[in-house]
């Protein structure tokens, strides 16, 4: 069952279906506080006691002992008798809280707070309202008079007074100055001491044109800084009122920005030019527009995410329009590359791949070939990881057009797209090492970084099918470094993976230390906007470690496996002693999708055939993965692994 715990106000802990559990008494809570406090760690029973009572009575480790049992039967009522806690756990000396990362509040805001930082100015803002809005009051209300809880208190205070400040700088960065006031108001009313809070209440308030409530703004904050504090105001808020009073330029450019940011100060004259310039319903704004949704998409933070959304807007737009040669460049302008063989959003690239064959049919005869190649490879990369063979011979007649014509973008493009339809059957990472080749020589040759970039992710994973973890671990690092280099910010979660997929399947790390790199692995893909590969993704790689490990897989009901849980359910009731539903579950289990992981599902299904002795299954398990023979199960995704399939074949 997973359980979220909550200490940004009274302590608190939900069930998986939000409903609130019962946490018995105040030393119960005071239990299941100290061991949140400690993030983990196991702490002792006897410091548990001093930490509970000041003069710690008689039958005090019996007491804190009688409280675990409760909390452990209210946090996991499902577990069966004498069988290991696996949430509230005894380890050693003492006892230990085994929550997942995201599983209290506390701990989500921290990653969330510090995340904000590296995102664009509207993800900040959507994240960090979220966070703030997690907080009921004062973290760990009940113990304000704990000595234990003192310093958590205060860091948390603090971080969230950060996250307030932060907050007002999104708003600031996205135009909603005068959204920002009220809060900042507020926010230096109660805490005075908070310089940044000041400065950014004044750049508010002088960014909507009240200039001279902006400056009272910032002698009222002298006054109070040095009479309540004896200390003079720092530079930025002197400096602050200086430029208010000369009205600086750069006190009009994107907030975040310095004042020598010339990238910042050449948007937003550009942008601002564009407006005066171009007509609001001028037809080239849907062209422009796709053009920064291909920024949009690389850029991180959730971009990606809403570059589908409205890439799909647009495309409508230009359909309303009735200009099937606009609609088509619209179409197929957006050549973002893709790595992973699962779409986000089913729904949204159907609606891509309909609008790309209607234009393709609406298309005048003769001319327009590049168009033609963008719609195909459009379609082809839209239709990955699906049975239909349009996305196959889609795939192929861009490619032959890009030949053709001799375009270097047009043919990594569609390069793209033949490498996402080379899942039709298992074995083909030979096939997909070249192709990735080809794109690195063709994109460094023609200065395509984000190609380039493709093409090393796309050899990684081949090089790693195929058991080259030297040569996968060089393309890794080159992926890296070009995408340091050109801010392409999501390359990382994918090459984070790997590491973590690398130290499973040498095997020589501790299956705890696996699984920890995974978990911290999962962290990245949190507003990465990628639900295509997150949704279950944690916990197959898991599973995953406890197979090739042979350890028990502790594969409960509550786990969301997402789109896997055909492929993991006969496993996890074998794991239960349920071979007769094991079976029955297995009779019902499809072929895998034609994917990254297809061999690594195939073996999941082989391993359970033969557990159960379905021998139609392992028959179609054999074939499937046959070809596979000389490859390491679902290493080709770069994220996790299986082990050989000649073992799973050797088995069958």
């Amino acid at each position: 069952m997973r359980v979220a715990f909550g200490v940004l106000g009274p302590v608190a802990a939900w069930d998986a279906d939000g409903n609130t559990i019962a946490l018995k008494g105040p030393r119960h809570r005071a239990v299941l506080a100290r061991l949140i406090v400690a993030r983990g760690r196991v702490v002792p029973v006897t410091r548990l006691t001093e930490d509970l009572w000041e003069d710690p009575p008689p039958g005090a480790v019996g007491a804190v002992r009688t409280f675990v049992a409760a909390l452990r039967r209210a946090l996991e009522p499902g577990r069966p008798p004498r069988t290991p806690a696996r949430l509230l756990v005894t380890d050693g000396p003492g006892y230990a809280l085994r929550a997942e990362p995201d599983a209290v509040d506390a701990w989500r805001f921290g990653r969330v707070v510090t995340g904000a930082a590296t995102l664009p100015p509207a993800d900040a803002l959507a994240r960090l309202e979220e966070a703030l809005a997690w907080w009921r009051g004062p973290a760990y209300a009940e113990f304000a008079d704990e000595p234990w809880a003192d310093a958590e208190r205060a860091r948390l205070a603090e971080l969230r007074l950060h996250a307030v400040e932060r907050r007002a700088e999104a708003r600031l960065a996205l135009g909603l100055a005068a959204e920002a006031v009220p809060d900042l108001d507020a926010h230096v009313a109660e805490h005075p001491w908070r310089e940044d809070a000041w400065r950014l209440l004044a750049l508010a308030l002088y960014r909507t044109g009240r200039q001279g409530e902006a400056l009272a703004v910032l002698r009222r904050a002298r006054t109070l800084l040095v009479g309540r504090l004896g200390v003079d105001p720092g530079p930025a808020l002197r400096g602050l009122e200086t430029d208010i009073l000369r009205q600086a330029e750069h006190l009009d450019l994107v907030p975040g920005s310095r004042p020598d940011d010339a990238a910042g100060r050449v948007w937003a004259r550009a942008t601002a030019a564009y407006d005066r310039t171009v007509s609001s319903g001028a037809r080239t704004r849907l062209e422009s527009t796709v053009g920064l949704l291909r920024g949009l998409a690389v850029s991180g933070g959730g971009g990606l995410e809403a570059a589908g959304e409205h890439r799909v807007a647009a495309i409508a737009a230009a359909e309303e329009l009735g200009d099937a040669e606009l609609t088509a460049r619209v179409i197929g302008a957006y050549d973002v590359p893709a790595i992973w063989t699962r779409v986000d959003d089913p729904e949204r690239s159907a609606r891509v791949v309909a609008a790309a064959e209607r234009a393709l049919t609406a298309l005048p005869p003769g001319g327009h070939e590049t168009i033609r190649a963008r719609l195909l490879a459009t379609i082809a990369l839209e239709s990955r990881g699906t049975r239909s063979a349009r996305g196959l011979e889609a795939a192929g007649q861009a490619e032959e057009i890009a030949r053709r014509l001799g375009d270097p973008a047009l043919l990594a493009f569609a390069l793209n797209a033949v490498f996402m339809q080379t899942f039709h059957r298992t074995g083909l990472a030979p096939r997909r090492d070249e192709i990735g080749a080809e794109l690195v020589t063709l994109s460094a040759r023609h200065g395509l970084a984000t190609f380039e970039i493709l093409g090393h992710l796309i050899r990684l994973q081949a090089r790693a099918a195929l058991g080259d973890f030297a040569g996968a671990d060089r393309h890794a690092a080159a992926a890296d470094r070009l995408a340091e280099r050109h801010e392409r910010p999501l390359v990382g979660v994918f090459t984070r993976w790997y590491a973590a997929m690398r130290l499973a399947a040498t095997g020589s790390a501790p299956a705890a230390e696996v699984e920890a790199a995974y978990r911290e692995a999962a962290a990245g893909l949190e507003g990465a906007g990628m639900p295509g590969l997150e949704r279950g993704l944690l916990p197959l790689a898991l599973l995953c470690v406890r197979v090739t490990r042979e350890l028990p897989l502790r594969a409960g009901d509550r786990v969301d496996w997402g789109p896997y849980e055909p492929w993991v359910r006969p496993l996890a009731l074998l794991d239960e002693g349920r071979r007769d539903d094991a079976a029955a579950a297995l009779r019902e289990v499809p072929d895998p999708p034609r994917d990254l992981l297809s061999e690594a599902l195939w073996c999941l299904t082989a391993r359970a055939a033969v557990a159960v002795g379905d021998r139609d299954t392992m028959e179609r398990a054999r074939v499937a993965l046959t070809p596979a023979a000389g490859e390491l199960a679902g290493a080709g995704s770069g994220l996790l692994t299986l082990g050989p399939v000649s073992a799973y074949l050797a088995g069958l």
